[in-house]
C-alpha cells in the first residue's frame, strides 16, 4: 500500500488529550465476544484427557491410535500460526476469527458424529488449525481496541478464558459423555459466530488500510461517543503515516537489525514459556501424581481450584503492578515448584523421606500451575500482542505463534522419554530454565504497561522510528 494513498486523508486534526481511557460497554462486550474464542481454545485442549476412556471403548480405538487424535490438534495449530498472521492482516481480525471458528465449529460436530477413526482424526486437526489462529488473532485484537490504561487486563483475559475452558472439560468430562461434552465445545463457536456479527473491526488495521473514517466512527463507539478520541486517533494515524513508508514485511524481514529486540523479546518468551514444562505438567498431570504416589483425582482437583483464581488474579494485576513483575515472580515460582517436584522424585530414587515425597510433589506441581497462572501464562500473549509494529506484526505473531505450538509439541511428546531417562533430572531441567526467564526478563523484556502501542513500538524499533522520523 503506498504511503501517498493515505497520508491526504483527514482523521482528526484536534490534538487535545484524550478524556477517557475507561472501559466502555461496547469495550468489555466486543472482547467478552473476542475471548469466546479462548474458551474454543481452552475446550480443545482439555477435552482429550476426559473423553479418553468412553471415546476408546465406544470407537474401539487402540491407545496408538488415541495418541494421534490427542496429538493432531497441535499439527494443526502449527498450521493455523502460519496462516494466522497473513489472514488478519490480509482480511481483518473479524474475519480471522470467523474463519477460525468455523473450523472448529466443522471439528466439533465432526467429533460427534464420527463412527471411525479417521474421521475423528481430521476433525481434531480441523479445530487444531482453528485454536492456531485463534492463539495469535484474539490478544491481537483485544490489545488494539482497549485503551493502553486497560490494556493488559483486557489481553489478559485470552489466558484466563483459555483456563476456564481446560477446568470446564476437565469438570464436566468426569459426568458427560464424550460426545455431548463434544457439543459444549461447540456451543461457544456458536456464540463468537453470532457474536462478530456486532462488533466492530480493530481501528489500527482499519487506519493500516486507509479506512479513516472507519476508524474514527470505531474509536468513537469504543470510547463513547462523548469522549475526545483526538488524540488516540491522532497518534495511530502519525504512526501508520510512518509506517506506510515500508512496504508490507516479508519473512526474511524480520531478521533485519531494527526488529532484533522484538523478535528476540517475542519469540524468547514463547520458547522458555513452553520448556519450564508448562504442557509437560498440563497434559500428564495424573501420571505425575500417580508416579509420585499421591492420588491423581485430588490432585487434578486442587489443580482446577487453584488455577482459575491465580489466572484471575494475574488478569487483576497486569495493569496495576505491570507486565515484569508479574513475569519475574511467576518464573521464579515455577522453577521452585519444579525443584520441589524434582526432589521428590530424588526422594524416591534413595528411597528417603517416603511418607513426605508425594506430598513434596503435590505441593511443587500446585506451586507451578499457580505461579505460571500468576504470569508466565498470560502475559507473553500480552506482549507478543504489543511490541511489533504493524507491518510486521502479521509474519512476526506467525513466528512466535508456531514457536509456541513447536514447543508445545516437543515437550508433550519427549516428556515421557525424559521421565523414563531420569524423573528428577526431568523437573530440574525445567527448573534451570524456569532460573534462566528470570534473567532474561530482567535483562530484554521491556515495561509496556500505561504505554500506548505506538510508544511500545517506537522504543523497541528506534531504527525504524528514526528511519521515517
Amino acid at each position: 500500500m503506498e504511503a501517498s494513498k493515505c497520508r491526504n486523508t483527514p482523521l482528526l486534526t484536534n490534538n487535545t488529550e484524550t478524556t477517557s481511557s475507561g472501559a466502555t460497554v461496547a469495550v468489555v462486550l466486543t472482547t467478552l465476544v473476542a475471548v469466546s474464542g479462548s474458551f474454543v481454545f481452552g475446550c480443545s485442549v482439555g477435552y482429550s484427557s476426559p473423553a479418553e476412556s468412553g471415546m476408546i471403548s465406544d470407537i474401539g480405538l487402540t491407545l496408538a491410535q488415541y495418541s494421534v487424535f490427542g496429538s493432531i490438534m497441535t499439527i494443526g495449530a502449527m498450521i493455523g500460526a502460519v496462516i494466522s498472521g497473513r489472514i488478519a492482516d490480509h482480511f481483518g481480525r473479524r474475519a480471522a476469527m470467523g474463519f477460525s471458528e468455523l473450523l472448529c465449529l466443522a471439528g466439533w460436530i465432526a467429533i460427534v458424529l464420527s463412527k471411525v477413526a479417521w474421521l475423528l482424526d481430521t476433525a481434531r486437526l480441523s479445530i487444531g488449525i482453528g485454536i492456531g489462529i485463534l492463539s495469535y488473532v484474539v490478544p491481537v485484537y483485544v490489545a488494539e481496541i482497549t485503551p493502553k490504561d486497560l490494556r493488559g487486563g483486557f489481553t489478559a483475559v485470552h489466558q484466563l478464558m483459555i483456563c476456564f475452558g481446560v477446568s470446564t472439560m476437565w469438570l464436566l468430562g468426569t459426568i458427560i459423555q464424550w460426545r455431548t461434552l463434544a457439543l459444549i465445545g461447540a456451543s461457544p463457536c456458536i456464540l463468537q459466530l453470532v457474536g462478530l456479527f456486532f462488533i466492530p473491526e480493530s481501528p489500527r488495521w482499519l487506519a493500516k488500510n486507509c479506512r479513516w473514517q472507519e476508524c474514527e466512527d470505531v474509536l468513537k463507539c469504543l470510547r463513547g461517543h462523548h469522549a475526545d478520541i483526538s488524540a488516540e486517533a491522532a497518534d495511530i494515524r502519525e504512526y501508520i503515516e510512518n509506517i506506510q513508508y515500508l512496504s508490507q514485511a516479508k519473512f526474511s524481514d524480520l531478521f533485519r537489525k531494527e526488529y532484533a529486540r522484538s523478535l528476540t523479546v517475542g519469540v524468547g518468551l514463547m520458547i522458555l514459556q513452553q520448556f519450564g514444562g508448562v504442557n509437560a505438567i498440563a497434559f500428564y498431570a495424573s501420571s505425575i501424581f500417580e508416579s509420585a504416589g499421591f492420588s491423581s483425582r485430588v490432585g487434578i482437583l486442587a489443580l482446577v481450584a487453584l488455577q482459575v483464581p491465580m489466572t484471575v488474579l494475574s488478569t487483576l494485576l497486569m495493569d496495576k503492578a505491570g507486565r515484569r513483575p508479574l513475569l519475574m515472580v511467576s518464573a521464579a515460582g515455577t522453577c521452585v515448584g519444579c525443584f520441589l517436584a524434582g526432589l521428590s522424585f530424588l526422594f524416591q530414587d534413595i528411597h528417603k523421606w517416603n511418607g513426605g515425597a508425594p506430598v513434596l510433589a503435590l505441593v511443587g506441581v500446585l506451586m507451578f500451575s499457580g505461579s505460571f497462572s500468576l504470569g508466565m501464562g498470560g502475559v507473553p500473549w500480552v506482549i507478543m500482542s504489543e511490541i511489533f509494529p504493524i507491518n510486521v506484526k502479521g509474519v512476526a505473531g506467525s513466528l512466535v505463534t508456531v514457536v509456541n505450538w513447536v514447543g508445545s509439541w516437543i515437550i508433550s511428546f519427549g516428556f515421557n522419554f525424559l521421565m523414563s531417562w531420569s524423573a528428577p533430572g526431568t523437573f530440574f531441567i525445567f527448573c534451570i530454565i524456569c532460573g534462566s526467564t528470570v534473567v532474561f526478563v530482567a535483562m530484554l523484556v521491556p515495561e509496556t504497561k500505561g504505554r500506548s502501542l505506538e510508544e511500545i513500538q517506537a522504543s523497541l524499533n528506534p531504527l525504524d522510528s528514526r528511519r521515517h522520523a
